[in-house]
Order: C-alpha cells, then sequence, then structure tokens
C-alpha cells in the first residue's frame, strides 16, 4: 500500500491470514477496511497539498454540460455512471453498472458453494441459512440497507435439488 498505515494493516492481514494469495471470502471486510485506511491517509496528502488545492487548480464550469460519466470505488465493488441530461441539465438518461452487477459469478459461486457446504440432507435451519447469506454479503455489504434487510433478513429462496437436479425443497425467507 502507499501509504504507511495501510501498508502496515496490509502486511499484518496477509501474516495472519497466511500469505498471498487470501481464498477466504470473508477476507474481503479486513481488506475493505485496509483500503479505507489507505483512502483516508490519501485524503489527508490530497486535501494538504497545495498543488491540488491550489487556485489555479479549480476549474469552474462556463456552460451546463449535456453528458457525464463516473466511476467511483465503494464497499460493495466499482460503481459506472453515465448520466444524460437536456439543456436545461434534466437528467434525460441514466445508465447505472453496479458493483453487484460486476460481482455477480463470484457471488453465485460463493452461495452455491456454502449451500453445498452447509445444507446436507435438506436439512436448513435459520442459522444455516444466515451462513450462506454471509457468502452473498462478503460481495455486497451495502446490499442489505439499499434493500432495508438486515442479517438473517434478507429474502432468500433456496432450491434443494437431488442428484438429477430435481427439486426436493423450495425454501423462501
Amino acid at each position: 500500500m502507499a501509504t504507511p498505515l495501510a501498508n502496515e494493516e496490509h502486511d499484518r492481514m496477509y501474516k495472519t491470514l497466511g500469505g498471498k494469495p487470501v481464498h477466504q471470502t470473508l477476507a474481503t471486510h479486513w481488506a475493505r477496511l485496509v483500503e479505507i485506511l489507505y483512502a483516508a491517509e490519501r485524503w489527508v496528502e490530497l486535501a494538504s497539498d497545495p498543488e491540488v488545492t491550489g487556485p489555479d487548480y479549480r476549474v469552474v464550469p462556463s456552460h451546463t454540460p449535456d453528458e457525464g460519466v463516473g466511476v467511483v470505488e465503494a464497499p460493495r465493488g466499482t460503481l459506472y455512471h453515465h448520466y444524460k441530461t437536456d439543456k436545461r441539465g434534466i437528467v434525460q438518461e441514466v445508465n447505472l453498472i453496479v458493483g453487484t452487477t460486476n460481482n455477480n459469478a463470484a457471488i453465485n459461486l460463493s452461495v452455491k458453494k456454502a449451500a453445498m457446504n452447509f445444507i446436507k440432507k435438506g436439512h436448513v435451519t435459520d442459522g444455516l441459512l444466515n451462513i450462506v447469506e454471509m457468502a452473498f454479503r462478503a460481495y455486497d455489504p451495502c446490499f442489505g440497507c439499499a434493500t432495508h434487510a438486515w442479517p438473517g433478513q434478507a429474502a432468500i429462496h433456496i432450491r434443494i435439488l437431488d442428484r438429477e437436479g430435481n427439486i426436493v425443497r423450495d425454501l423462501r425467507r
């Protein structure tokens, strides 16, 4: 990491987790904390740099733009924004690609793996459903707030299949 405190925590994380690469899905939460620490340290550096904050670097728009694109890294992954406006600056078109979309394949694999490892012989408890939900939340910790569903309250639909692919049990929460 490019800042001292984040680098120290980065090294501690890898040492604690047994070195690189780390394959534990839930380790992403620790990695996010290291990234947040880096961002905070870097923000202080940039906010203190007169070459970045000086009057020569502020650009005041001279007209209303009609299109804008932005990319931001968020806890749930990279978020892409694309907006188009009319002459009055009123948004006419929006295209968003959210982290959940970018992580969809990995989310599905982790949820499937968690379900296959913890749900045995069709026996399911709320605790097991919470473990399956944890696999999803490792990639998308914001989903609960975005949907107003706290851990253990997310709408979950699980189909338990037999070896031939027939539905043995269909669970919804």
